[in-house]
């Protein structure tokens, strides 16, 4: 920009100027990784602990490892250090780590267990990297200059199995990004000779399904497993495993998904308590120690541990999500590819490299029987040899003398020329002549090899059974079919505990649980308001709420706030939506709608509907036509089984009846049957259980058969009802 002066550029061509190379550098040099399995900051790594002689050698401190490699990759000391720590052993970040470690490493699974300073620690290339580094020197792969020039390293490893779905690779790039679960060593050689066999074969008969480092369960879904085959996207779910140990009454949790660590799991619990919504557990700690990773629950005794597992997989990390993304290079490009596409190309790659080999092999003998056969026409006169090295004046003519006098070549003369004196002897120059039928016939084969790609495979199928015999191991995550998990709806998974409804006359409705209920007897109510009904029950209970209305209103208890006795509690005509002036007059609450409600009206009939006729397939809240209007409602009471009740009329006639005489009703508005028969006009007013009665002699007022009429309340009677005769309803 000149001073004072704007310069006019395009946005898009600033874009590819500037954003582009970085966004291509990122992409290719960082984030994806290559058919070997590796992005450029672990192949950097691996190949210089290769030159140091890491491969064999004893085990040297980190520190040393990570100067060495900043030869070839100079990000900073941490970063190559944070590379290594997750390729290793110590670290179990990985199916078939690729350094052996002594140290603290950290864990994959820990977010908290920090690893030690790389002075602390020692490293060594795993067995495993033979066969990732198989033949390297042998011009396997093409080796590029390092970032100065002073060195050489390679593009690839020739790895001689698939390395790229053996272990897990994730990395972010600019606009895109890869996740590659990683299988089992066993499973992708057998797919890996499956597919060369035969590219059309069922690669998932053979590999089964991802397999992780931290175990766990994998649920098997097959249209899922087919879409990553297939396409290289897709997800699965893996879950905890954990044991219950009775003894102690604790759950033992020992595995867990790949994607989460202990302490986001632990911290995940703790606000589940706290929130009261998990109110099983008593305590949780980390437990973890040389033995392996666990958490404990310690649970109250009333705890389903299974229930309280299945609630912890929906609301915690102890059940969770992979998506596989399998974004490789090749030959640069960014590709998403399925497993059978990973094979092929890999195939590709492997035949390749071999191939390689092979011609590296075929010019190395080659060479060395060209200069066994200039060893051998010397064969003839070997004193003619030493006499043409002793005659000859200058060193520098010793080679063209020799090629003049036995007609070779300037490299056989310089062979011949560098034996050492004691081995021009008849039995030496026999045994090297020897060699030469038989490098003709070992080049010969390897030619043949070279040009057949069935000997090609037949090679590399060879050298995947060995893999397997030698690396190969057990499954670490178990699977288990999606058929077989056992499906929890929300209500299963709601905590149930003992609770205590309180319903006011001025439509309050509170909501305690026994626990909170536990030395707090009074109850904060508005002003002139009472409790006129309270019942015992528990969370997953349902409840219905009779107004005056002739309408039922249901809800779920779980579905209620829960409150304390401090606080008024739930306003009903807020949470039911109740007409103006509605009022609730009585509760039930049920958990299988068994047994009766009775009504009872002003003109001396009962009605006795069946709670079943309230209960619906569908979630539906509010129920009209709860009971009949044909006459004024004096009482309504819920009955598990048939009682004795008092009846009332205003002209102080009683009578007792039992609720036994009394038919059941399916329909709702029935009016019922005539149980106080009107007389003069007569009305009842009120009905009242045997229990809140006070009769000297109830045969008096009782009756086998209704309807009846009742019989006045006797003088030594009165004098215990007249109060709450005068008090309505």
């Amino acid at each position: 920009m000149a001073a004072g002066k704007a310069i006019e550029q395009y946005v898009d061509q600033t874009l590819e100027k500037n954003y582009m190379p970085y966004a291509m550098s990122v992409i290719v040099s960082r984030a994806l990784p290559e058919i070997d399995g590796f992005k450029p900051s672990h192949r950097k790594l691996l190949y210089t602990m290769y030159k140091m002689g890491l491969l064999t050698g004893s085990r040297t401190k980190s520190a040393n490892v990570v100067g060495q490699t900043m030869k070839l990759n100079p990000h900073g000391d941490s970063a190559i250090y944070e590379t290594l720590v997750r390729l290793t052993r110590g670290n179990s970040a990985l199916l078939h780590s690729y350094i052996d470690s002594k140290g603290n490493f950290g864990k994959h699974y820990s977010r908290d267990m920090h690893y030690a300073a790389p002075r602390y620690t020692e490293v060594k290339l795993d067995g495993i990297c033979s066969e990732l580094i198989r033949d390297l020197d042998k011009d396997t792969v093409d080796f590029i200059d390092n970032y100065d020039g002073s060195m050489k390293e390679p593009v690839l490893f020739p790895t001689s199995f698939p390395n790229i779905l053996v272990n897990a690779n994730q990395g972010i790039a600019v606009g895109m990004a890869n996740s590659i679960c990683s299988f089992n060593l066993t499973e992708v050689c057998d797919a890996a000779v499956a597919y060369i066999r035969d590219p059309g074969a069922d690669i998932k008969k053979y590999l089964k399904s991802p397999d992780f480092s931290t175990g766990g369960q994998l649920i098997y879904k097959e249209s899922e497993i087919d879409k990553i085959y297939k396409s290289g996207r897709g997800s699965f779910k893996v879950r905890a495993k954990y044991k219950f140990d009775s003894r102690n009454n604790c759950i033992e949790i020992y595995e867990i998904p790949y994607t989460t660590t202990s302490e986001a799991i632990i911290d995940s619990i703790i606000e589940l308590v706290k929130s009261n919504r998990i109110r099983e557990i008593v305590d949780v700690r980390d437990e973890t120690d040389l033995k392996g990773m666990k958490i404990t629950l310690d649970l109250r005794k009333s705890a389903n541990p299974d229930e309280l597992m299945n609630k912890l997989y929906r609301f915690t990390s102890l059940q969770d999500s992979f998506s596989c993304n399998f974004n490789i290079l090749i030959d640069g490009y960014p590709q998403v590819l399925g497993v059978g596409d990973i094979l092929k190309h890999w195939l590709s790659f492997r035949i390749g490299c071999i191939r390689r080999q092979l011609l590296y092999d075929i010019n190395k003998k080659s060479e060395k029987l060209h200069l066994l056969i200039g060893l051998k026409k010397i064969l003839l006169d070997i004193d003619k040899a030493i006499e043409i090295i002793r005659n000859t004046k200058q060193d520098k003519e010793v080679i063209p003398n020799l090629m003049d006098g036995f007609a070779i070549d300037e490299k056989q003369a310089e062979y011949i020329a560098e034996i050492k004196l004691r081995n021009l002897n008849m039995e030496y120059v026999l045994d090297r002549v020897s060699e030469v039928d038989g490098l003709r016939s070992q080049i010969a084969d390897l030619k043949r090899i070279h040009g057949s790609e069935e000997s090609i495979k037949k090679i590399i199928i060879k050298q995947l059974h060995n893999i397997k015999k030698r690396y190969g191991k057990e499954r670490f995550t178990e699977i288990i079919m999606e058929e077989h998990v056992e499906e929890f709806s929300n209500e299963q998974l709601i905590q149930d505990y003992n609770l205590k409804l309180f319903l006011t006359r001025h439509n309050y409705l509170k909501k305690i649980s026994l626990v909170s209920l536990r030395g707090k007897s009074d109850q904060k109510l508005k002003d002139e308001d009472k409790i006129m009904q309270e019942i015992e029950t528990h969370n997953k209970a349902d409840i219905l709420l009779f107004s005056d209305k002739h309408t039922v209103y249901k809800a779920r208890i779980f579905e209620l706030e829960d409150c304390k006795a401090s606080e008024l509690g739930e306003y009903l005509p807020n949470i039911l939506g109740l007409d103006n002036n509605e009022k609730i007059l009585y509760m039930v609450v049920t958990d299988n709608y068994e047994g009766n409600m009775l009504f009872t009206f002003e003109n001396g009939k009962s009605a006795k509907i069946e709670l079943k006729s309230y209960q619906t397939k569908t979630n539906r809240k509010k129920l009209t036509n709860a009971y009949s209007d044909k006459s004024a409602l004096i009482d309504i009471r819920f009955l598990k089984e048939d009682v004795e009740l008092a009846a009332f009329s205003n002209i102080n006639k009683v009578l007792i009846f039992d609720t036994s005489n009394i038919n059941e009703k399916s329909t709702r508005t029935s009016q019922g049957v005539q149980v106080l028969k009107p007389k003069r006009g007569s009305k009842m007013v009120r009905i009242k259980a045997m229990g809140e009665t006070a009769f000297k002699n109830g045969d008096y007022y009782r009756t086998k058969n209704v309807p009846a009429v009742g019989r006045y309340l006797l003088e030594e009677d009165e004098n215990n009802t007249q109060l709450e005769l005068i008090a309505k309803p």
